[in-house]
């Protein structure tokens, strides 16, 4: 297979395993209000932006008629504490510090494209130190960032920041909407999803995706 141009890395959910570690700070935050989450509606959160992610919420608390109706501040204020200590707990996924190590050792330039905050990912990767050798970083607050996943905007600034063509580069996904962004961007898109997904699941959540890792190790032997 021909090298990559450049391995564009989301961080949630494929470089670290903080996605049960959002949810669950989804979930406790909605709860706080009168309205718990659906696993296909915590599903949908996957990937996006802090305020998105908040607004999507809200959207459902409103819609349910919940007794009380926090706004955006009031919604975070609950969560961001829980999200914070549960965070700091996330471990790597599988293969993640083989593959980045790997690359580095390849010379295969690199990018993290997240939509976490850079502060946010100070907090998650600072138990990583493997994570420091992805050194072009696109932040979901990114003062150039447009537009959060699933538009493609922080890919194509990412591989911009690498001075690349993004319909050369590899990027990893795990999420919906980073799939999505990724595809338009004209990534060629690996996908890792959650693995209790079965293949019909994935059918639906992913369409048109044809790549699936079973974890990350998966592609170190394709990068020679």
């Amino acid at each position: 297979m021909v090298r990559p141009a450049a391995c564009l890395f989301d961080l949630d959910g494929l470089l670290l395993d903080t996605e049960p570690l959002h949810a669950e700070a989804w979930q406790q935050a909605a709860s706080h209000f009168g309205r718990p989450l659906q696993d296909e509606e915590l599903l949908a959160l996957r990937g996006r932006r802090r305020h998105d992610c908040a607004d999507q919420v809200l959207q459902w608390i409103n819609l349910s008629g919940a007794e009380h109706t926090p706004n955006r501040e009031q919604l975070l204020a609950v969560r961001q504490p829980i999200a914070e200590a549960l965070l700091v707990q996330a471990a790597p996924m599988p293969g993640a510090p083989e593959l980045v190590h790997h690359c580095a050792e390849l010379g295969v330039p690199m990018a993290l494209a997240t939509s976490s905050s850079k502060a946010a990912v100070a907090l998650k990767a600072s138990p990583h130190p493997w994570l420091e050798l992805i050194a072009v970083r696109v932040h979901g607050d990114d003062p150039q960032l447009n537009r959060g996943k699933p538009a493609p905007d922080v890919f194509l600034l990412a591989a911009k920041r690498l001075s690349v063509e993004p319909n050369q580069c590899w990027a990893f996904e795990d999420s919906p909407a980073g799939v999505q962004a990724a595809s338009s961007a004209g990534c060629h898109v690996h996908v890792l999803p959650p693995a209790h997904l079965n293949a019909e699941q994935r059918r639906t959540i992913y369409p048109g995706v044809e790549q699936y890792l079973t974890t990350l190790c998966d592609v170190i032997e394709q990068l020679y």
